[in-house]
């Protein structure tokens, strides 16, 4: 039996799975565990525990720790960034030696975290640089086994922000890399920054604002990032900073990651000053956010026109932080020759712990077996007895219903007379985003829905949009591109005859970040929006994340806590239906 751990740890999302024999047996961020810090980047010593417990294994029946890092990769080009910067570079190195032996030390109390015997511990370590695990995250996962696009792209990741590669059968071939300081990663948070969203992974908040604005600063915007025939992109020097030291994955007093701050001053010379993050959203920050989401659309399609060249191929697998924008991720079926797409739930740092596990199985251990990831329920479950014992606490009226089919028909009633409510079913789902077992769900034909959830339940910025997921069959019906997405990748436009029945999925330039849900997949998840459709003639429901400004809830207890504390109208633990008044 192989056992294969795979961790990303000391960075920011630290994560662990399992995978045994190339099945996928489990999947966690570290955030949903323990101190539920957003984006955690401690050793995932909660999720490794979590992750071997309900696997059904040891420590000691790993025989490979699958870890998504390389110190050696791109060993070269690190130290002739240090050779010609020695001043700025040195805490960096400082920082990259103490990163190692913190890794390498902690691995040796594998046993000790996971209170076990240290003696009967066999197994092989095995580092995969960042940007190879991303994209083996994607690819390996994929149905695709000829021949298929690989691409990676984020902040950086072992001194490189993209990489792009060739995948055929078990094989990844890396065809070239973009090395630092050349980042689109930084490039578009710095700009995220100096808008005011100062805190890490709040990219997605400038995606959201950019419809608000126009086009205003791309004379700029082209200047930052220079896109020709002979490279990827480059980014304007002196206009941008990156990692130069300090603590990796160091928090404040708040458990949130300190960052540092990645725009220089030219660009506050260039822009003027900065909005400091209490300060309003006025129309120059809405401006500069279309400006930087056309120019990252625009290098994204460059990049994506140079691999179409290098791998012929309909097929493409992407991962890394920057495909998590949902805008280009749909341009690029649109305007390439790119067809067939995929990209795994966990497209950020926490799955590289996968491209990791699943690369150590493919390359180093010589499988030709394939997994499938074709839905996301890969976390943390809980049983029937755990639902019960939390919605009978919670102080609130509960009714119990025999099954699933009395269950959806009463859920459906509820989101139809425009209750609110938490949906906890199953298993957790793996990624950042929840894909209807950890979502709070709502009609999306009410008008005000929107401004309800947003100031109401999730006390959050009112501009921010909510996700539809739609069934499977009725994409094409609300949406102008009939994509297959599980993982609610894409940013597609709806169709102009249903933008004023589906007011509050749909964003202000007619947008909605969908997920389309396959039966087999989930479904109870599944039915529930089919009898929501058979009520009122919509086959979609508003679906955003079970959560209050944290983490996404994990345990029933932490679900019955974010209900009571908001203005949420129901809560269904499985079968328990809880409401409020």
């Amino acid at each position: 039996m192989v056992v294969i751990l795979g961790i990303n740890a000391f960075h920011a999302d630290s994560a662990a799975c399992v995978v045994i024999d190339g099945e996928l047996k489990f999947a966690v961020a570290e955030e949903r565990l323990g101190k539920r810090e957003k984006h955690c980047p401690r050793f995932p010593e909660n999720a490794i525990r979590r992750a071997l417990q309900d696997s059904g294994v040891r420590l000691q029946d790993v025989t490979h720790v699958a870890i998504a890092r390389n110190p050696k990769a791109n060993y070269a080009r690190k130290m002739a960034y240090v050779a010609k910067h020695p001043i700025k570079a040195a805490s960096a190195v400082v920082e990259h030696f103490r990163r190692n032996t913190h890794t390498e030390s902690m691995l040796e109390q594998l046993a000790t975290v996971c209170g076990e015997d240290a003696a009967p511990m066999k197994f092989e370590t095995v580092w995969v640089e960042h940007h190879l695990a991303h994209i083996a995250s994607s690819y390996y996962l994929s149905p695709f086994e000829s021949l298929t696009a690989g691409f990676s792209y984020d902040a950086s990741g072992d001194f490189v922000s993209a990489m792009a590669a060739r995948c055929e059968g078990p094989r990844i071939e890396v065809l070239d890399r973009v090395h630092l300081p050349h980042s689109l990663g930084f490039f578009y948070t710095a700009l995220c920054q100096y808008i005011g969203f100062d805190e890490f992974g709040e990219e997605y908040k400038v995606m959201g604002l950019a419809p608000y604005g126009e086009d205003k600063y791309a004379d700029l915007m082209r200047e930052l990032v220079l896109l020709n025939g002979k490279s990827w992109f480059r980014l304007k020097p002196g206009y941008f900073g990156m990692h130069e030291g300090g603590e990796s994955g160091a928090v404040d007093d708040r458990n949130h990651l300190i960052m540092g701050r990645l725009y220089s001053d030219e660009i506050v010379k260039r822009l003027g000053p900065p909005r400091q993050r209490a300060e309003p959203i006025s129309q120059r920050e809405k401006d500069i956010a279309r400006s930087v989401q056309v120019r990252f659309e625009e290098a994204a399609m460059h990049c994506m026109h140079k691999l179409e060249k290098l791998v012929k191929t309909d097929q493409l697998a992407m991962a890394g932080g920057c495909a998590l924008n949902g805008v280009a991720n749909a341009r690029i079926l649109r305007e390439t020759n790119f067809k067939k797409y995929y990209n795994q739930s966990a497209a950020s740092d926490d799955g590289t712990c996968l491209g990791a596990a699943y690369y150590c199985w493919h390359e180093v251990l010589g499988q030709k077996k394939r997994f499938y990831m074709n839905h996301a329920y890969w976390g943390p479950g809980y049983p029937d007895a755990d639902l019960k014992k939390a919605a009978e606490s919670c102080g609130y009226a509960v009714r119990h219903h025999a099954t699933d089919a009395q269950l959806v028909e009463a859920v459906a009633d509820l989101i139809v007379q425009g209750k609110v409510l938490g949906w906890y079913q199953g298993r957790s789902e793996w990624g950042p985003r929840a894909l209807g077992n950890r979502s709070i769900l709502a009609n999306p034909a009410i008008p005000n829905m929107k401004e309800i959830i947003n100031a109401k339940i999730k006390r959050r910025e009112s501009f921010r949009p909510f996700a539809p997921t739609v069934l499977k069959e009725y994409v094409s019906t609300y949406f102008e591109q009939d994509i297959l997405s599980p993982f609610m990748m894409h940013v597609v436009k709806i169709r102009p005859e249903w933008r004023p029945k589906l007011p509050a999925i749909t964003h202000v330039d007619g947008t909605g970040r969908l997920q389309s849900i396959d039966r087999s997949h989930n479904p109870l998840y599944y039915d529930l929006i089919d009898a929501f459709r058979k009520r009122t003639g919509i086959g979609i429901v508003l679906n955003t994340s079970f959560n209050e400004n944290e983490p996404i809830v994990d345990t029933p207890a932490q679900a019955v806590d974010c209900f009571k504390r908001t203005d949420m109208d129901a809560l269904c633990l499985g079968r328990y239906v809880i409401t409020k008044g």
